[in-house]
């Protein structure tokens, strides 16, 4: 008979999360008479956009064993890039913008590979450094949208869904896609869950490494450009922070520290709880600190559980 882990680890949206997911949306329903509106939806939908985006390729790099705290800084830099630059043009700004987010992502990558220094610190250094780029190239001033046409593309909508949410969820689906059936995915499923046999097995593992910082680093400077479309501008310390919202719904989503499992489903649903505990909570008027005080209790609990359940097949697992 299939026991209960192995029933939740094959089941696809059948997952510890996504029961949580639903819980939060029976209560707060009850508890808002809102909660359940279409303008409420629609505000969860673009609220979590922004980290969702983040989170989809931060799951490709903690699955791989890795972790990228520069993500808030690279989503920053992109943003005032983005607006910054858009007296050349629209479009080229924006190429700039995400150019500059698969460029760091890249650099991350690379010393990663080629050094061996764990992730954590290479990415630590690279967060700090960013932001002192941002704040260098914006001499610590804020920059607004002079085209009204890229303001107003953050707030529009296809029928009742807002174009953000339709961008983040048509990401969702790819990279769901290429994680599950190309042999990229497989690939970083390998690397995270040994790296020896990987190498073994003809893995290039520094370079597939890379690819996967410049995927988050891409994903974290779009974020970037269509936070700052909804805002209409861009602020030296936009994204601070971020890194941590994101590495926690992918946690909670069911991604493994230590690397080698996690998905795409499940890192969409710690998104959602976590948009859906913020919005609720903020329909109760409750402060803003008691829902930093329960998401810190939720994750350590995860964390806790997790190794609990997980202590016989984390032996021998290099971190």
């Amino acid at each position: 008979m299939m026991d209960m882990k192995s029933f939740f680890k094959g089941s696809g949206f059948i997952q510890p999360i996504w029961v949580f997911v639903v819980a939060l949306i029976i209560f707060f329903s009850f508890m808002s008479e809102y909660f359940l509106s279409v303008g409420n939806i629609s505000n969860i939908l673009v609220q979590t956009s922004t980290i969702g985006l983040i989170a989809l390729g931060m799951t490709y790099v903690m699955i791989n064993g890795n972790i990228d705290l520069s993500v808030g800084a690279t989503l920053g830099l992109a943003a005032s890039l983005a607006v910054g630059l858009q007296d050349y043009g629209i479009t080229l700004a924006v190429i700039v913008a995400l150019v500059a987010g698969l460029v760091l992502g890249a650099i991350n990558g690379l010393i990663v590979w080629k050094t061996g220094v764990n992730a954590f610190i290479v990415t630590l250094g690279a967060m700090i450094g960013i932001r002192g780029l941002i704040f260098i190239y914006t001499q610590e001033q804020s920059f607004y949208a002079t085209n009204f046409a890229y303001s107003d593309f953050g707030t529009s909508s296809i029928g009742p869904i807002p174009v953000l949410a339709i961008i983040f969820l048509i990401c969702t689906l790819i990279m769901h896609l290429v994680l599950k059936k190309t042999g990229h995915g497989r690939n970083t499923f390998a690397v995270g869950g040994n790296t020896e046999a990987a190498l073994d097995a003809g893995i290039r593992i520094g370079r597939h490494m890379m690819i996967n910082f410049m995927i988050v680093g891409f994903f974290a400077a779009l974020a970037g450009v269509l936070l700052s479309t909804q805002m209409g501008a861009a602020t030296p310390n936009l994204g601070r922070d971020y890194e941590l919202w994101t590495i926690t719904a992918v946690v909670l989503g069911g991604t493994k520290l230590a690397g080698g499992y996690g998905s795409i489903t499940g890192t969409l649903g710690g998104v959602l709880a976590i948009g859906i505990l913020r919005n609720g909570m903020n329909l109760m008027q409750v402060p803003a600190f008691y829902v930093l005080v329960i998401l810190g209790g939720i994750l350590i609990s995860v964390l806790i559980i997790d190794q609990k359940l997980n202590v016989h097949s984390n032996k021998g697992v290099r971190i």
